[in-house]
C-alpha cells in the first residue's frame, strides 16, 4: 500500500495493535519517506486523520496526528462471539471496551451507556460510528449519550462492531 500511493511521503495509520510491528517494518523497508502514526484501533485513525494538512510533510502531519492521538480515548461495543470463561456474559450478548479493556457486558443498551459513561468523563465530544444490523436505533443511541458532552453519530458500516467510539 506504501507503495501504491502516488506520493514520495506517505503517513500510515494501522488501527491495530496487530498491525503495528507489520507497518513500522514496511516504513523501514520503504524507499519513500514513510510516518507511522501508531493507531490502535479505527476510531483512533480517524480521530487522527482529522488533523491531516496536505499543505504539510509526512513527519509533521505524523507529530500533529501523534498528538491528538494523546487526546483521545476509544471505545466499542460488539456481539460477543463466545461465552466468557469467567462467567460475564454469553455469546451473543453486547461487550463494551473503553481503550482495550472490557468495561461492560449484557444487553446491548446497558452497555453502550456503560461505555458512553465512561467515555464522556473529561471529554467535550464523542463521536460514534454506527455499524451494520446495531441492535438499537439511532434515537434510542442518542437519548444515551444525552448530556453535557457534545455527541456525534454516523454510519460506519463495520460488520465486526455495533458501535465504534471515540472521545476527545
Amino acid at each position: 500500500a506504501i507503495h501504491a500511493v502516488p506520493a514520495e511521503q506517505v503517513v500510515v495509520l494501522p488501527n491495530s495493535p496487530n498491525v503495528l510491528m507489520a507497518a513500522e517494518r514496511a516504513a523501514e523497508l520503504s524507499d519513500k519517506a514513510v510516518s507511522v502514526v501508531r493507531s490502535r484501533s479505527q476510531q483512533a485513525g480517524l480521530a487522527a486523520a482529522v488533523s491531516l494538512d496536505g499543505g504539510r510533510d509526512a513527519a509533521t502531519n505524523a507529530a500533529a496526528m501523534t498528538q491528538t492521538l494523546e487526546r483521545v480515548r476509544t471505545g466499542a461495543v460488539a456481539r460477543a462471539a463466545r461465552d466468557d470463561v469467567k462467567g460475564r456474559f454469553r455469546a451473543g450478548d453486547a461487550v463494551g471496551f473503553v481503550e482495550e479493556e472490557l468495561v461492560a457486558w449484557g444487553r446491548p443498551r446497558e452497555t453502550l451507556r456503560g461505555v458512553l459513561e465512561q467515555l464522556a468523563e473529561s471529554a467535550e465530544l464523542i463521536t460514534c460510528l454506527r455499524g451494520a444490523d446495531v441492535p438499537l436505533d439511532d434515537e434510542a443511541v442518542h437519548a444515551l449519550a444525552a448530556g453535557e458532552v457534545e455527541f456525534e453519530l454516523s454510519e460506519g458500516g463495520q460488520t465486526s462492531y455495533w458501535w465504534l467510539l471515540s472521545a476527545e
